[in-house]
């Protein structure tokens, strides 16, 4: 059995209103809902979307739904976050609809601890809000992390950094990229497309831009498949014939025009 819980912010009573994570979080749900030639993968993912105060997400929802996700003994249990993030001398946060200040909401170490103790094999967890590669650090600082055997944390900025998204509904710069990943961008000669793979892709197609970067951890004997995807013909075409094909690249809006996933 494949899990997945899918949560994407755009209505906050008192924070800044979010205008793309609704529709990155249908995305990301749509691509990993069903293998490329129609056969299921990840059986009715589990979707919470906030676009105003008739659907808030609060604090309880998504903390109940984060440890529901993770209580089970599946194949994979994956958590897709596209909101506001927060981060202080503490550590990170993801802020529900109803968050007030940032460090009301629901703090990483509670979903690092829901998926440490799951008896599921693989415990997949990808943040696009600021700050996110925070995740798994130690409280003490150093920059050291801590990730259980099984678990990959996939963030789309440092701990550091703000998350963007387009503005008027466009999708987020790392989101746009990983349900691009998921569709077969990143996928191998056999079609299966890995969380290292997905993070290689994001990597390169960001180029030198600085303005956010991805942040991958890991410890795991070995990937799991997160998408069958049809074999890239340019890779196969690579593979044959020896010659080499460049990285993609994608324009990244500048910071006058995106809008900032954070507090």
């Amino acid at each position: 059995m494949r899990k997945a819980l899918i949560v994407g912010l755009d209505y906050y009573h008192d924070l800044t209103p979010l205008s793309g994570c609704v529709n990155d979080a249908d995305a990301v749900a749509s691509v990993l809902g069903r293998h490329a030639n129609g056969t299921a993968n990840f059986t009715t993912p589990k979707v919470l979307t906030s676009t105003g105060a008739h659907n808030a997400v609060n604090r309880d929802v998504l903390r109940d739904s984060i440890e529901a996700l993770f209580k089970d003994d599946s194949e994979i249990a994956l958590l897709y976050f596209a909101g506001h993030g927060y981060v202080d001398e503490t550590g990170g946060f993801l802020c529900a609809s109803d968050c007030k200040n940032g460090h009301d909401g629901l703090a990483l170490s509670e979903v690092m601890a829901f998926a440490r103790i799951s008896p599921a094999k693989n415990k997949i967890i990808i943040l696009d809000s600021c700050h996110g590669g925070i995740a798994g650090n130690r409280r003490s600082g150093g920059g050291i992390a801590e990730i259980c055997q099984g678990m990959t944390l996939l963030t789309a900025s440092t701990e550091n950094q703000y998350s963007f998204e387009g503005g008027n509904g466009a999708p987020g710069v790392f989101t746009n990229l990983l349900v691009d990943a998921l569709n077969g961008a990143a996928a191998n000669l056999v079609g299966d497309v890995t969380p290292g793979s997905v993070y290689a892709h994001i990597d390169q197609s960001l180029g030198p831009w600085g303005g956010q970067r991805p942040v991958f951890k890991t410890n795991v004997k070995s990937f799991v498949s997160l998408r069958k995807a049809a074999p890239p013909d340019r890779a196969r075409t690579a593979f044959a014939t020896g010659h080499s094909f460049p990285a993609a690249r994608i324009q990244v809006p500048t910071r006058s025009v995106v809008r900032e996933r954070t507090v």
